[in-house]
């Protein structure tokens, strides 16, 4: 299975990395290789996440400050947004 970032989700994902890199540099790599590690493990296992709120998507945890949102369409894993739990979501 193929994944993908939509356009929408690297701008959220390149967005976390701007504000945490200010702070803490290292904290930014982390995290960055953190939501990359998990991108590639929905690659195997498309159901790993929760079916989301949004009817279609699912959703996954990989820090407990961040929600990835995605769909399955086939062969195709899209990660639709990289969203703070805090927010609220949709």
């Amino acid at each position: 299975m193929r994944v993908f970032w939509a356009s929408a989700a690297e701008q959220d994902r390149s967005a976390i990395m701007d504000y945490t890199r200010q702070g803490n540099p290292l904290a930014a790599i982390q995290l960055d290789e953190l939501f990359a590690q998990w991108a590639a493990r929905l690659a195997g296992h498309p159901l790993l996440g929760h079916a989301g709120l949004i009817p279609g998507t699912r959703e996954l945890i990989p820090h407990e400050d961040y929600r990835l949102v995605y769909e399955v369409q086939s062969d195709t894993v899209w990660i639709l947004a990289l969203v703070q739990t805090a927010r609220t979501w949709p």
